[in-house]
C-alpha cells in the first residue's frame, strides 16, 4: 500500500515537474519523424496480465515489421531523434502514466513483451511476475544498458526476492546519478 502511494505521488509530481520536457520531447519526436508521437506495445505485468505500455517512439513507424522485439545501439530503425531520446532515457517518461494506471511502478523489473517468456526457465518467470515491474530496475541503476541477459535476469530475479521501499529509494537515487552522469559505469 506505501509502496503504491509512493508510485501514485512520485508519478504524479514528475509529469507535473517535467511537462515541459514532455513537451519539448514530443514536439522534437513530431517535428523528426511525424506522427504518431507514442508508441503502445504489449507488455508483461504483475501476475503474467498483459497491458499497453507507452513510451515516446524512438524508431520508423513500421519498426516492428522490420525486425525484432528488441534493438541493438545501430539499429537503422531508430530515428535521430530517436538516438538522443533513449540515450537520455526521455523515451521512458510516458510510463509514468502506465505508473499511475497501476500497471506499472516507478522500481521494479523491466516489463517483457510476452513472447520473451520463451527466453526463461517457468520458476525464473514466475518470480519475476510476482512483482510490478518498473519504469527503473536493479539492472538499470547498476548496470543500465550494458548489463547482459544473465545479469538482467539475476538483477531482476534479486529484485523480486528483496524487495521493499528502502531498496526502491536507494535504486531511485543510484537511477538519477548514473542518469545526471554522476553515477558509475
Amino acid at each position: 500500500m506505501v509502496k503504491r502511494m509512493v508510485d501514485w505521488l512520485g508519478a504524479g509530481a514528475a509529469l507535473v515537474l517535467l511537462a515541459p520536457v514532455l513537451v519539448a520531447t514530443a514536439l522534437a519526436v513530431w517535428a523528426g519523424s511525424g506522427r504518431p508521437i507514442l508508441f503502445r506495445q504489449e507488455r508483461v505485468g504483475r501476475g503474467g496480465r498483459t497491458f499497453g505500455m507507452y513510451k515516446f517512439r524512438s524508431m520508423v513507424r513500421d519498426a516492428a515489421a522490420r525486425g525484432p522485439h528488441h534493438t541493438a545501439s545501430d539499429d537503422p530503425r531508430i530515428t535521430p531523434v530517436g538516438r538522443f531520446i533513449r540515450r537520455t532515457s526521455l523515451d521512458e517518461l510516458p510510463q509514468l502514466l502506465n505508473v499511475l494506471a497501476g500497471d506499472m511502478s516507478l522500481v521494479g523489473p523491466r516489463p517483457d513483451v510476452p513472447a520473451q517468456q520463451a527466453d526463461y526457465r517457468p520458476q525464473d518467470w514466475a518470480l519475476r511476475c510476482s512483482v510490478r515491474p518498473g519504469i527503473t530496475g536493479l539492472a538499470q541503476a547498476t548496470l543500465r544498458s550494458a548489463a547482459t541477459p544473465e545479469q538482467r535476469l539475476a538483477l531482476d530475479l534479486q529484485y523480486a526476492q528483496h524487495h521493499g521501499l528502502w531498496l526502491d529509494l536507494r535504486i531511485l537515487a543510484r537511477t538519477v546519478l548514473r542518469l545526471s552522469g554522476r553515477g558509475s559505469n
